[in-house]
């Protein structure tokens, strides 16, 4: 747009599915496609012309570092885009933005300060983006909260092998 080089192609690499969630941090090149949900940060590798693509039904929370960004779903924490940042009609952004170039349609949604930190340096090195360490994701979140499940599939620690080897002749018992 206005005269300046596109984005790369729109070949996403990675998909994270509607029916996924990711804890932790994903480091990427290439393109990467969220429909589900991210807890952790999103950081491009240096030197890529990596995308990152969160769509309507995408949630992120957590920083994100890329050069190129297309919003249309929700991100909670800070957007650090140092090449292009694209803002959809349904994009809602809770945390700050530091950009190059950006774009924003009407009815995105910013709740947090804009900043143009990322200028043009041609013919010199590009900016570095901060690459920051996740948090976790709430434990309140973690938890499976369906009581119809089995007991064993509420437990948060891991079965002790030698403990197991003496509970499995009690469990076939129990189930003749």
């Amino acid at each position: 747009m206005f005269g300046k080089k596109s984005m790369p192609t729109n070949n996403f690499d990675t998909l994270i599915s509607s029916k996924a969630e990711i804890v932790g941090d994903i480091h990427f090149s290439g393109g990467l496609h969220i429909d589900g949900k991210v807890y952790g940060n999103i950081i491009a590798d240096d030197e890529s012309k990596a995308v990152l693509r969160v769509s309507e039904k995408g949630a992120v929370e957590g920083e994100v570092s890329v050069p190129h960004l297309i919003v249309n779903g929700t991100i909670v924490g800070d957007v650090h885009s140092c090449e292009h940042l694209e803002l959809a009609a349904k994009a809602v952004i809770k945390g700050d933005i530091f950009y190059n170039t950006v774009e924003m349609v009407m009815g995105s949604q910013v709740d947090g300060r804009l900043e143009h930190r990322y200028k043009s340096n041609k013919g010199s090195e590009k900016a570095k983006m901060p690459k920051q360490v996740t948090k976790e994701k709430p434990k309140s979140q973690l938890q499976i909260t369906d009581e119809s499940k089995p007991a064993e599939l509420k437990m948060a620690t891991k079965p002790n092998p030698a403990a197991s080897a003496d509970i499995k002749p009690a469990l076939d018992t129990a189930k003749k």
